[in-house]
């Protein structure tokens, strides 16, 4: 009579299909998720900028512009979820640059730090990958 089951060797075989084929996938869903953050950094920044815009045809300037706290801002100082911190700087009548720098979780993403200034130029910095990677 024969008995029924599995044995051991059956489940570990079993086992360790599913260990090789999770250290495939894993990297690729990690991949998949920090890009979909990265979306976030690059809709925080062009809505930072429309606010910019706004904020210079009412006022004649972008140099009194800020970002989270006070007085009144134009925007948060962070992204959506928080995955990037976002400010600005070269602040002048005619000038701005936004940074959106990745924070906590999304602090190992390869673009690194984006950027985006008033006359459209998107930017990286910081990181392994190029812009036409990033943007």
């Amino acid at each position: 009579m024969r008995s029924r089951g599995f044995t051991l060797l059956e489940l570990m075989i079993a086992c360790a299909i599913i260990a090789i084929l999770a250290s495939i996938a894993y990297p690729s869903y990690i991949n998949s998720v920090q890009k979909s953050r990265r979306s976030e950094a690059t809709a925080s920044l062009l809505g930072v900028a429309s606010q910019m815009e706004r904020w210079s045809t009412e006022k004649g300037t972008y140099a009194t512009a800020t970002l989270g706290g006070s007085p009144p801002p134009i925007y948060a100082n962070h992204s959506e979820n928080s995955y990037y911190n976002l400010s600005l700087s070269n602040l002048t009548a005619t000038t701005y640059t936004i940074s959106a720098a990745p924070a906590a979780i999304q602090a190992t993403d390869p673009c690194g730090t984006f950027t985006y200034t008033e006359s459209g130029v998107k930017d990286v910095s910081g990181g392994t990958w190029n812009k036409s990677q990033c943007w």
